[in-house]
């Protein structure tokens, strides 16, 4: 696959599943904006990694939940190595808790990150795309936002909203040349899995059928498939990558 020419813009993109997914476009020859929520020593870490291996990239630490501070980083984008042709909007927190323990602040927090920050940065760079009668949108859910899971409501909530708002995108510029589609990745070994023990762990892998838990590569590999022309004909459709976990 190759992406020479291609303006890409990753979201949450520092570490884990957004950063395997920036250095697949990047490693193609795309032009890659990475997205962080905040400067940190991990961001500066992985831009300094693109810079090392001579990638055209551009850091830019905002809020997504912020519609202003999205626009500002679109802008940046745009003069740096012009529209964004490849949106993949990966930012996502969790704020785990039982709903009688959960707070306002842990469901908006999570709502706002997961769900309000595709809404902006979707708006902000659907236009560029339509003018240019080409586009590529991914959208990295969850298998928990099709199946559920205890102590996630928030998260569930934002993951499943997050399908229902890519098949309503999907319908809306299907005709301007714009895919839209989601990757639900199940178990994926990251910085968001790695806290968990051991025998939650094991709990997981009894129910993965190829018995092994995923990589964010694995995720990478999906999102590049959406981007290229051989999927042209493929949009508003929910990838599982997660061993068949959720079937």
């Amino acid at each position: 696959m190759d992406f020479k020419g291609k303006n890409v813009l990753v979201t949450g993109a520092s570490r884990g599943i957004g950063k395997a997914i920036a250095l697949a476009f990047a490693s193609r020859g795309a032009n890659v904006v990475l997205n962080a929520s905040r400067e940190s020593d991990h961001f500066s870490a992985t831009l300094g990694e693109f810079a090392d291996a001579g990638y055209a990239a551009l850091g830019f630490a905002c809020d997504v939940s912020d519609g202003g501070a999205v626009a500002r980083m679109f802008a940046a984008a745009e003069e740096r190595f012009g529209s964004i042709d490849i949106l993949v909007n990966n930012a996502g927190i969790t704020r785990d808790m039982l709903l009688m323990r959960m707070t306002e602040d842990e469901w908006d927090r999570v709502l706002d990150i997961n769900l309000k920050g595709v809404f902006n940065c979707t708006k902000a760079g659907i236009r560029p795309m339509m003018k240019k009668g080409w586009g590529r949108i991914i959208n990295i859910s969850s298998v928990v936002g099709i199946a559920g899971n205890p102590g996630q409501s928030n998260y569930a909530a934002s993951k499943a909203g997050m399908i229902g708002f890519s098949k309503s995108i999907a319908k809306e510029v299907g005709k301007k040349g714009i895919t839209c589609n989601v990757v639900a990745p199940g178990f994926i070994e990251s910085d968001m899995t790695g806290g968990l023990g051991d025998g939650i762990k094991a709990k997981y892998l009894e129910g993965i059928p190829v018995s092994r838990f995923g990589t964010v590569d694995d995720v990478a590999a999906a999102v590049l498939f959406f981007a290229c022309e051989v999927s042209s004909f493929i949009t508003g459709q929910v990838l599982h990558v997660d061993g068949g976990m959720v079937m």
